[in-house]
């Protein structure tokens, strides 16, 4: 059970979450990802913290590691190069002879300007699939433009929906541009693949963390350009449905979504509510005063505890859920049983619990089910750790390529 991409070879040139996070998706579906960091200080992400943990009796920064990058490289190997050595750049080149995967997060044209352009990559490889995540998109007026995530989610647009009010825009309170933008360079990359079964050569697949933002504006995104009408935070309520959202009871508050009228009615009917009351007996109304239903549900809940709201509103098979923190998650059964926390062997650290990935495999028959989904899992590589190893198995020369032109680009080109 080693995971669909069996087989698959990715070069994984990323560093910070968006790159690193495309990477350790295809590594979690099983294939072989030899991540190439920086001689001497490695991803940047090394370094983000705290939180920073470290083995028993060995103090002092040389033996932390830092949280943020164990989020992200799980399943990978880690080798250290530094591109500004023909001895280095011979190694990178014959892992992309051998590579079916690409991936890159320099700024814009940092990539060719070491050697290793399109053209190039090309020549050596036809089969390479590459993708390149860039911060605004490579092309275009401000394609050159470095991307962060809380930048981008200004700039597309995602803050201004998020918050308790228009007056107050708020950031997703996980990197979200950074995380999109991974998802859909990684599903970018298994359309290319799949694509290149059929045509025998790779392709470039380019997105960003703008793209990625814009792209999930969903019914936000029309209702500008289809009905002219600019989405604006509300808060914890959805602009198109009601009720959909948190609500306030006794000691609490729970989440409930009515999102058809059979459900408002049960809703109702358990709380002793009249459906066709004045501005809420259709969802058009109840929106257009969506502030008046919020209230007569608070005080309908006011002395109910969460829990045994909770119980009362499934009973009656009304959607509702609490609000749990990040611990609390983790400690959860049903996030269990989907294989949601993974357990891992670190070289330094030891044994350590991580974020499982997202994604299950069956094989179907006419028999039943039976699950394939990857169960081993290895820990985010100590930086350098899989070096030897690496190029024992490189085992022929390769050829060099041109020096860099810039080297100060190539030293703070990453998008993100």
């Amino acid at each position: 059970m080693t995971g669909p991409l069996d087989g698959v070879l990715v070069v994984d040139l990323t560093r910070a979450l968006a790159g690193p996070h495309a990477a350790m998706m295809l590594g979690d579906l099983g294939a072989r990802v030899i991540k190439v960091e920086s001689p001497g200080t490695g991803d940047d992400t090394r370094g983000w913290g705290p939180p920073f943990v470290q083995p028993e009796g060995h103090p002092g920064p040389g033996a932390r590691e830092s949280t943020y990058f164990l989020s992200t490289n799980k399943n990978k190997e880690s080798i250290t190069l530094d591109l500004k050595d023909d001895a280095d750049k011979a190694v990178l080149t014959d892992l992309l002879r051998r590579a079916d995967v690409l991936m890159e997060n320099f700024r814009p044209g940092t990539l060719a300007r070491l050697g290793f352009g399109t053209e190039v990559l090309a020549e050596l490889n036809p089969r390479l699939v590459t993708l390149a995540i860039s911060g605004f998109g490579h092309d275009g007026p401000e394609g050159g433009r470095a991307g962060y995530d809380q930048i981008a989610q200004g700039e597309g647009g995602l803050m201004s929906l998020t918050g308790s009010g228009p007056d107050d825009p708020q950031r997703v309170g996980v990197p979200i541009g950074d995380l999109l933008a991974g998802m859909y360079g990684s599903y970018g990359v298994l359309a290319a693949l799949m694509e290149r079964e059929r045509t025998g050569r790779g392709k470039v697949v380019r997105t960003s963390l703008l793209a990625a933002i814009v792209g999930v504006h969903a019914f936000q995104g029309t209702a500008w350009t289809v009905a002219n009408k600019v989405g604006r935070a509300q808060g914890n309520h959805h602009p198109s449905i009601a009720p959909y959202g948190l609500f306030h009871c006794s000691g609490g508050s729970v989440q409930v979504a009515c999102a058809n009228e059979s459900l408002w009615r049960r809703l109702c009917a358990e709380f002793d509510l009249d459906p066709e009351t004045p501005g809420m007996e259709t969802n058009g109304d109840r929106v257009e005063h969506r502030d008046e239903v919020i209230a007569l549900l608070e005080r309908a809940f006011a002395d109910i505890t969460a829990e045994d709201l909770l119980a009362r509103l499934a009973t009656v098979g009304i959607p509702a859920g609490k609000v749990r923190t990040i611990d609390e998650v983790y400690g959860w059964d049903q996030a269990l049983s989907q294989g949601l926390l993974v357990d891992v062997d670190h070289a330094t650290l030891g044994p350590l619990s991580l974020p499982g990935p997202p994604l299950r495999f069956f094989d179907a028959t006419p028999d039943g089910e039976t699950e394939t989904t990857r169960r081993t899992h290895t820990a985010p590589p100590v930086l350098g750790a899989d070096g030897p190893s690496i190029r024992a198995w490189l085992s022929e020369a390769s050829s060099g390529v041109p020096q860099p032109e810039d080297d100060d680009d190539i030293e703070n080109g990453h998008a993100t």
